[in-house]
């Protein structure tokens, strides 16, 4: 298993695909020249698609969806769900910053509409809104909506739908083959001895002990125990 053959092709395409997918444009330009990999990518794109997700992990959703439409004018257009999505971050925003009386006018103005075209958006509505109830909404049962990771949830859509409109895969391959190795460890455990991967960091095969050695150690353990 050891000896199993791996192009340094496969595992510099599996890289340099984390890389872009990521964001992580100086990386990406670096690791290009250092390993003459064609990234048929335009590396440039990829800092336009960072600024547009950077600011929606700060909160500043207008900006975020200027730079949108800068860059691809009709994405926001052809896929309501994002869109809604966005505005309901900066409805929550609207919210956190203890703006009530704009919040509930933008909610009627702007989000409302799209509840009446897609009713199964108007729940995802009601929900925000009824932050609007609780004096301190951080006692506010829905107080997740005001959470680091809904600003990410919602980046992460956006992000993914600029790489789906660039044909890009909308996530990097790395993560998954990781999750995917610890599962499939998890399920020869039960059944077998094998060599291991226990430290990914490092990715060194590690054979298994015997049972011979197991059984030594045992045995050494109930001696000095007596």
């Amino acid at each position: 298993m050891a000896e199993v053959p791996i192009a340094k092709s496969d595992l510099n395409q599996l890289i340099m695909n984390y890389l872009i997918i990521e964001g992580y444009k100086d990386a990406a330009e670096k690791f290009s020249e250092e390993s003459g990999l064609n990234t048929n990518v335009d590396l440039g794109s990829i800092e336009e698609r960072m600024q547009i997700r950077f600011a929606v992990q700060n909160g500043d959703i207008k900006a975020a969806i200027e730079r949108v439409n800068d860059l691809n004018p009709d994405l926001l257009d052809t896929d309501p769900r994002l869109y809604f999505h966005l505005q309901q971050q900066h409805l929550i925003e609207l919210i956190r910053q203890g703006k009530a009386e704009e919040a509930l006018e933008f909610a009627q103005d702007e989000l409302a509409p799209h509840g009446e075209e897609h009713p199964e958006l108007l729940r995802e509505l009601e929900k925000t809104m009824a932050l609007l109830a609780f004096d301190a909404t951080s006692s506010s049962p829905l107080a997740d909506l005001l959470d680091f990771a809904h600003r990410q949830k919602t980046a992460n859509e956006l992000n993914a739908a600029l790489l789906a409109a660039h044909s890009q895969p909308k996530e990097p391959k790395l993560p998954a083959l990781l999750q995917l190795l610890a599962w499939t460890q998890e399920q020869l455990d039960e059944k077998a001895n094998y060599p291991r991967i226990n430290n990914i960091v490092d990715a060194v095969l590690e054979e298994p002990k015997s049972a011979s050695s197991d059984a030594a150690a045992t045995a050494g353990s109930s001696a000095s125990r007596a």
